[in-house]
């Protein structure tokens, strides 16, 4: 039951992108098509699983005072094989699109959180299952703001027209202000779906820490500007 539940926290309850709130810029800038954000959550997933399991193996045998740059240096191999395998077998025009992102992968919040949280501390099978859930769920999150993002911006879905009658691109979905509109949205949801399901079984909705109005500074900076 605890390695099932290492895999399917990062899907929902753990959602790196919709809980944690990690991976913003490449979540943003990558999700203007359902494809780019698919082959970017994959290419992601893959270093993810590959990190945890060399991590978890190296980590009784690294000092504690570098562990850091030994970490980055592991993620780094696995980003390299990665941009060196989707460059030969990737179609050419998805690896131009995710472009400078997929190097970036080695300072992905993500990759190097879940390196220091869970792999340096755990098992390799439970290191490699946390890998591919917290990918899986950020491949799922990505691929779901590209599909809402390319269908609102030319009515069509991983590259096909749905909407045939659609001949005027709407731009607003496919830029920044687009994609920070519609993933506070899927948030608003997220948290009113679970507020919801709080209320039907009788408890209270308590936010994740760190993502609640008691941990926000906002309200007092403004009071003391008035005063």
């Amino acid at each position: 039951m605890g390695m099932l539940t290492d895999f399917t926290k990062g899907i929902w309850k753990e959602n790196p992108v919709l809980v944690l709130l990690l991976g913003t810029c490449p979540t943003l800038a990558l999700t203007n098509s359902a494809v780019n954000g698919f082959g970017m959550g994959v290419a992601t997933t893959f270093v993810l699983a590959g990190s945890n399991l060399v991590i978890s193996l190296i980590a009784g045998i690294v000092p504690k005072k570098i562990r850091i740059p030994v970490y980055i240096v592991v993620i780094a191999t696995f980003v390299t094989v990665i941009d060196m395998l989707m460059k030969a077998y990737a179609p050419q025009s998805l690896y131009q699109a995710l472009g400078i992102f997929i190097p970036l992968i080695v300072v992905n919040c993500i990759v190097l959180g879940r390196a220091e949280a869970f792999a340096s501390k755990n098992g390799p099978v439970r290191s490699i299952l946390d890998g591919l859930g917290m990918g899986l769920g950020f491949t799922l999150a990505l691929t779901m703001l590209g599909v809402i993002r390319e269908f609102l911006t030319s009515g069509s879905v991983f590259e096909v027209k749905v909407i045939t009658a659609w001949s005027t691109d709407f731009l607003l979905p496919s830029a920044a202000p687009g994609a920070f509109i519609i993933v506070g949205c899927i948030l608003a949801a997220k948290n009113y779906c679970n507020r919801r399901k709080a209320i039907r079984e009788g408890r209270l909705y308590v936010p994740p820490a760190g993502m609640d109005c008691h941990h926000c500074r906002i309200c007092f900076t403004s009071k003391e500007g008035e005063e």
